[in-house]
């Protein structure tokens, strides 16, 4: 039987509903009497709740705050640490923090009334950045410190390094938040089916919503069911904020006992959800008489929000991504996840990585700069290898195809020749990065937190029916997953059924998220499939299921975070070129071109689509996606303020892949949903730095910041 290879294109199962307007979001569903709910929500940064008052409530109409949680269930919304409140009770932590819920039949209503409640505060001294936060700034936030997480990582010896060095390089290099801008805002709806309390949810995390909400009932987890809703984007906005609507929501629901229906509007979406975590990283190189690399210090800190949420993981992401594709002989890192009195900062596309690869690409090219010498020969130069030793002292476990990705960038943007063309402060600028993405969870977090699971079967009817819980969030999971499993039986993929957005049908095979979805449970849905067909003679139904195996080469020591922190590694080379405007000092991008090793593409149409999503928004948050906070509060809160970009702010994106197979991945397939993200702000960084001759330590890079740089430049750019 002759058959494609599965990484040719094919048309995607939910294309056809979404282009024609047929697919049903959340807030199109309709339920008999169905209630409509709103958030309370706090209007300062910190501050003692005094008093709620709330006005007598027309019939039909209900508040719902912390005293309405069951008898036995508890005020939190359980994620990775149980710190964050599902209401505000005595506290408020943070501007938008959720106090109660105002819930009844009419929506214009439910926003009349809302204007009538009063919340007396006593106003507490917030601190609301890093500096503040570090400084203790109106006391404590969280514990002694404010520090929700530290770690401390050595690699050889880097007092002996920095004891040796003839020089020493350093810089601090500064990344802002960024708002997700999913098409689809937060959406919910909780209802009482058949006796079981049931929250439909466009989410990336089914599981994570049916933990916190059975952990906040003080519930068995099997009596709550979730169904996912087709969702309209993530990014990782939708991996832990569902929780945190999710649980009022179900308080509310248990309350009444009527179908409600919780839709953020897109300005309390933009002001009141997660957001991607501030950074700021000082660098310090040891360079001998020769200005070779003998050592480097790393000093990575995030802003946390007020609540950990998920920094914690960031963090490790951040500093294990702290010095890229490159091969330091000695490291010490140190890394810091602060509290704050903003809102809790969570999942982004790329979950910490984009922080510290903007930093170590940044600080290579500094250095060469200082040393006079070219910066990418230089860069290329420390390239890891097959076996190269990781800053946790675990290796490299493959090939690493960074020089081939190169030498195809260079083909595809002409890349020598303009570099040579565009001379420092020409107003013209070319600049590359390279970066690295480690898919799957951190460590043995596959292993010992996640214990992923799927589920297939042959129906009576002869249908391969696939359950897992990893969702479509625009990305191509549906279609994907069918073409994995489908390939393996020899069957058209439109013949495989996917099961899985209901809880209570499908195996927890984790979340939607971390570079995870293809590399990890496509794995298992191969590998179940291979043991379904060898049983294919057998005759009536047949049900096989399929859990993780951390593949045998892999160790990882949870408690000295120390050994090999992933499986496998997405590889990336991203090429930007830039023009500038003298007048406005806008930036101008005139070139795309970029190479990803993801290992091999299930689908390469697919791919293309992340390839081209990944690098316009890495580009939106480089550039031009400058989200501000006055006193905690966001300051962008409609999309007339903080603009993204649009397909006609960039010019077409040149593209390919260097084929790679990882052994533990469906047909080889590696993660590729956050790699294709992590380049871009690098390369366009360095392409205004060449452009201008000018030095730019934080992103995202406007015309304002450029201004106050020049301002404080000795050389200007040339006009």
């Amino acid at each position: 039987m002759n058959k494609n290879p599965i990484s040719t294109a094919v048309q995607r199962v939910d294309s056809h509903g979404k282009t024609s307007g047929e697919t049903k979001y959340l807030a199109d569903f309709y339920y008999p009497d169905m209630l409509y709910a709103r958030c309370v929500r706090s209007t300062r940064s910190r501050a003692r709740i005094l008093a709620v008052r709330v006005p007598e409530l027309p019939e039909g109409y209900y508040y719902v705050d912390h005293r309405d949680i069951p008898e036995g269930g508890e005020n939190c919304v359980a994620m990775i640490n149980r710190d964050w409140r599902a209401f505000a009770a005595d506290l408020t932590s943070f501007y938008g923090e959720t106090i109660g819920m105002l819930v009844g039949p009419d929506r214009s209503r439910i926003l009349q009334i809302m204007e009538s409640i009063e919340v007396e505060y006593e106003d507490l001294e917030p601190a609301v950045n890093i500096d503040e936060s570090l400084a203790l700034k109106g006391g404590p936030i969280y514990g002694s410190d404010n520090l929700f997480a530290e770690i401390n990582l050595t690699k050889g010896d880097p007092d002996a390094a920095f004891a040796r060095a003839a020089r020493v390089v350093e810089g601090t290099f500064e990344s802002g938040a960024q708002e997700h801008v999913y098409l689809e805002p937060q959406a919910l709806c909780g209802t009482l089916e058949d006796g079981k309390l049931t929250i439909h949810a466009s989410t990336q995390c089914p599981f994570y919503i049916r933990h916190s909400v059975a952990e906040a009932l003080g519930w068995p987890a099997d009596d709550v069911r979730v169904r996912q809703t087709v969702t309209g984007g993530g990014f990782g906005g939708k991996e832990h904020y569902p929780d945190v609507l999710a649980v009022p929501l179900a308080v509310a629901t248990l309350k009444i006992g009527k179908p409600i229906q919780l839709v953020l509007p897109r300005e309390e979406d933009l002001e009141v959800t997660s957001k991607r975590h501030p950074s700021r990283i000082t660098l310090r190189t040891a360079l001998d008489s020769d200005g070779r690399i003998l050592g480097m210090q790393l000093d990575t800190i995030i802003d946390a929000g007020a609540y950990e949420s998920s920094s914690r993981v960031v963090l490790q992401r951040a500093v294990f991504t702290g010095i890229g594709v490159y091969d330091i002989p000695s490291v010490r890192a140190h890394g810091r996840a602060v509290a704050t009195n903003t809102v809790p900062a969570d999942a982004f596309r790329g979950f910490g990585a984009p922080q510290g690869l903007f930093a170590i690409e940044m600080h290579m090219s500094q250095i060469a700069q200082e040393l006079g010498i070219d910066e990418d020969e230089f860069r290329r130069r420390y390239f890891v290898r097959r076996n190269s030793a990781t800053i946790t002292n675990g290796h490299i476990p493959e090939d690493v195809k960074l020089n081939e990705l190169l030498e195809r960038v260079k083909q595809l943007s002409d890349y020598d020749r303009k570099k040579r063309s565009y001379t420092r402060g020409s107003g013209r600028g070319i600049a590359l990065s390279f970066v690295q993405h480690g898919s799957g969870f951190t460590g043995s977090g596959e292993r010992d937190i996640i214990k992923a699971r799927v589920r297939l079967r042959r129906t009576e009817d002869d249908v391969i029916e696939v359950c897992a819980s990893n969702v479509e969030i625009g990305q191509g999971v549906d279609t994907t997953f069918r073409k994995i499993v489908a390939d393996v039986m020899e069957i058209p993929y439109t013949e495989v059924q996917l099961l899985n957005t209901n809880t209570d049908l499908t195996p927890d095979s984790g979340p939607t998220c971390a570079s995870r979805s293809v590399g990890v449970v496509g794995y298992l849905l191969q590998e179940g499939a291979r043991k379904l067909k060898a049983r294919a003679n057998e005759p009536g139904p047949i049900e096989v299921e399929q859990e993780y195996r951390q593949p045998p080469e892999i160790r990882w020591d949870a408690e000295t975070l120390q050994g090999d922190a992933y499986p496998s590694f997405g590889w990336g080379v991203t090429c930007i070129e830039v023009q500038i405007d003298p007048v406005t000092l806008e930036a101008g991008v005139t070139g795309i071109w970029a190479a990803f090793d993801i290992g091999r593409a299930i689908d390469e149409l697919v791919i293309q689509g992340q390839i081209d999503g990944g690098i316009v928004q890495g580009l939106g948050y480089a550039q031009i996606e400058k989200l501000e906070s006055s006193n905690g509060r966001f300051q962008q809160i409609t999309m007339a303020d903080y603009v993204i970009p649009t397909s006609l702010d960039y010019p077409s994106i040149s593209s390919c892949l260097v084929d790679n197979p990882y052994p533990y991945g469906p047909s080889g397939a590696k993660g590729a949903g956050e790699v294709v993200f992590d380049g871009a702000a690098p390369a366009f960084t360095l392409a205004l730095q060449h452009a201008f001759d000018l030095p730019f330590r934080r992103i995202p890079v406007t015309p304002e910041y450029i201004l106050e740089v020049k301002k404080h430049a000795r050389n200007p750019v040339h006009a």
